[in-house]
């Protein structure tokens, strides 16, 4: 499930509707947000299958006039730690000029007969801002086959801050138009000059 719009009205409603702990889930954004005004949020809420274990979590992503704030809640059943079952909600507040990356990842079924307009059966939404990189290695190698020299290593390095998939069999259609929405809208802030001004 996903839920985006542009309204504190509309963040609370979309919170409520996903279900998963509302209350702690709204107090956390909202304390976040304080009293900016909201441009566009996106509430994804997804189930995971951890071995024997069905585990529920759900990632807040609000872009205010200065911000962009990740709020992601995760529940734990009880162990050695903890007698009962609990629930971690963090959030991560970045100025908006410090989103260094805002990549959309499309999976469309049949491109030879694609149309402009149809909607991709899965969205993968990935934003950087230097908060965590990973770096990809590998021996780097010269064109002589027979070549035995050590030529170091070659690599990439990535920002990978947040990864947020949702596909129309998972989570509906209108879960991937509203994360395309929000793609669309923090890309835009992004290239805004006036992206994380006061």
């Amino acid at each position: 499930m996903a839920k985006t719009g542009t309204t504190t009205q509309g963040l609370r409603t979309a919170i409520e509707r996903s279900g998963y702990y509302p209350a702690l889930v709204a107090e956390a954004v909202e304390a976040a947000v304080g009293g900016e005004r909201i441009a566009s949020y996106l509430v994804h809420q997804e189930t995971t299958f951890d071995a024997n274990e069905v585990r529920r979590h759900v990632t807040v992503l609000v872009l205010t006039e200065r911000r962009f704030i990740v709020s992601h809640t995760d529940e734990q059943a009880a162990d050695s730690g903890s007698p009962t079952p609990y629930a971690t909600t963090s959030t991560e507040s970045v100025k908006r000029d410090r989103i260094s990356s805002v990549v959309v990842s499309r999976v469309v079924a049949n491109p030879e007969s694609y149309a402009p307009g149809t909607l991709p059966r899965e969205v993968v939404l990935t934003i950087g801002w230097g908060a965590v990189s990973r770096i990809d290695l590998e021996p780097a190698a010269c064109g002589d086959p027979d070549c035995e020299a050590d030529h170091g290593y070659t690599g990439n390095s990535t920002a990978d801050d947040l990864s947020l998939r949702v596909s129309e069999a998972g989570d509906g259609i209108e879960a991937v138009k509203e994360t395309l929405a929000f793609a669309q809208a923090l890309s835009e802030a992004t290239a805004s000059p006036a992206a994380g001004r006061a």
